[in-house]
């Protein structure tokens, strides 16, 4: 198996977690007299061996991403880095819009508020961050394509 077949099956498997845990809390109680839909033993197990399962194809994805190679660095080294360049350019995206609002003043004395940054710099930093970003997830991704998943 793939590391990109092993994200998706990880994938699949959260949402069937967030499934059964909304099952589980759905059947925690009746009224007296009305039949459960289904039995909260047979949930809580299969709830437990999702999870086992979940957790162990965790590891095996970590192990591999720790050991596998992305240029110069691992590939678990490569994701921290698109991670945080994610949050940089959301950060910088954020404050380019905050500092090009639009004002509309009906009189002179209604306040004013001006850019305290250049807008256009910071921009210019958020596309440069969003291309960093797009090419490093290509990377990654190709990579998980490539990589077999270790056990």
């Amino acid at each position: 198996m793939k590391v990109a077949e092993a994200l998706a099956l990880r994938a699949d498997l959260q949402r069937r977690l967030e499934q059964l845990k909304q099952r589980l809390v759905k059947n925690a109680r009746i009224q007296e007299g009305d039949k459960l839909e289904e039995d909260p033993v047979d949930l809580q197990a299969e709830f437990e061996r999702s999870a086992q399962e979940l957790t162990q194809l965790i590891q095996r994805i970590n192990r591999t991403n720790s050991t596998a190679r992305l240029a110069d660095r691992s590939l678990a080294d490569s994701l921290a880095e698109r991670d945080v360049l994610k949050i940089r350019y959301n950060a910088y995206r954020e404050l380019a819009s905050a500092a090009s609002i639009t004002q509309a003043r009906m009189t002179r004395s209604e306040v004013k508020f001006i850019s305290t940054v250049s807008v256009a710099a910071i921009q210019r930093k958020a596309d440069d961050l969003a291309k960093q970003y797009r090419e490093l997830d290509t990377r990654i991704q190709e990579a998980d394509w490539t990589t077999t998943l270790l056990e």
